[in-house]
């Protein structure tokens, strides 16, 4: 890539758990030439839940930086605001950018950014997708609510993604979104 050139952006969507978190972080780690853009929410961190697997913020706060166009993207669930900071180009240093988003998010990216790479993740099933759901210690209704969202958003994300990937192996899974970055990265 270029200087001049502008960075890739990959967009990694899907429902939650599927994966997304652990996936993007072992592609930034294998990949140098990534940078993850960390999401703000004002959510409670999870038991057990890593510092830094969000920005956790108040909706103060929040509130403040969409006030400022400080988001690329951000939306509401389940009582709790969700955003993509506007990412800081010194930051990226001519990196390829990677976006870990719910598909509302991915939504508006791809509005805003219409090269970026749409790469759906799907879990191999809805009832691995709540033995996940409950392995992160979710509560039983926002389990519920998660799972009836991904029905819904099922058949908007296989549309409008690039690429779809189903999560059943998670180590062939980040080969597969290695091979499919390297492959946007010939065309970009």
């Amino acid at each position: 890539m270029s200087e001049n050139s502008s960075p890739l952006i990959v967009v990694v969507s899907g429902p939650g758990g599927v994966g997304k978190g652990t996936i993007v972080d072992r592609l930034v780690a294998r990949d140098p030439r990534l940078w993850l853009s960390r999401s703000w929410t004002t959510r409670d961190r999870r038991e057990g839940e890593s510092a830094d697997a969000y920005v956790f913020c108040s909706a103060e706060d929040f509130e403040a930086r969409i006030e400022a166009n400080g988001f690329l993207e951000w939306t509401e669930f389940l009582g709790n605001y969700y955003g993509t900071p506007a990412p800081d180009t010194s930051a990226v240093d001519g990196r390829d950018v990677v976006l870990e988003i719910e598909l509302d998010g991915a939504r508006q990216v791809k509005q805003q950014f219409p090269d970026a790479v749409l790469i759906f993740l799907l879990p191999p099933s809805r009832e691995e997708q709540e033995r996940r759901l409950r392995g992160r210690g979710d509560p039983n209704d926002k389990i519920f609510a998660r799972l009836k969202k991904a029905e819904a958003e099922e058949p908007i994300g296989r549309e409008i993604a690039d690429h779809v990937l189903t999560n059943d192996d998670l180590e062939q899974t980040i080969s597969d979104m290695l091979a499919v970055i390297a492959i946007e990265r010939s065309r970009h």
